[in-house]
């Protein structure tokens, strides 16, 4: 199990968090007040979601615009065709954490 932690101060909402480990990478963002993880991987190229936006409820790739449901991991549109990984988020005071299951 990877446990991946930041400050709530740190997710703004509408932005783009990349938390690091030394195999995974994953995002956070606050949509609506609620903070969501995926993991920062485009399905399409394999590429990070680094550069890309929030629209509605979903992630978008900044390379070739695949869109994928923040809450379900969802493919919403081509090019991609496969869904992403979405991870648990728990608040812990002001601590956030991601528990990545191996």
């Amino acid at each position: 199990m990877i446990e991946l932690r930041c400050q709530k101060s740190e997710i703004k909402e509408g932005k783009i968090k990349t938390l690091f480990s030394r195999d995974f990478q994953v995002c956070l963002t606050s949509f609506n007040s609620e903070i969501l993880a995926f993991e920062d991987v485009c399905s399409h190229d394999g590429e990070s979601f680094d550069g890309g936006t929030i629209e509605n409820g979903c992630i978008v790739c900044p390379r070739h615009m695949a869109k994928f449901d923040m809450k379900t991991g969802k493919a919403l549109c081509m090019p991609a065709v496969e869904d992403i990984n979405i991870f648990p988020v728990k608040t812990v005071g002001e601590e956030i954490i991601v528990v990545i299951e191996d």
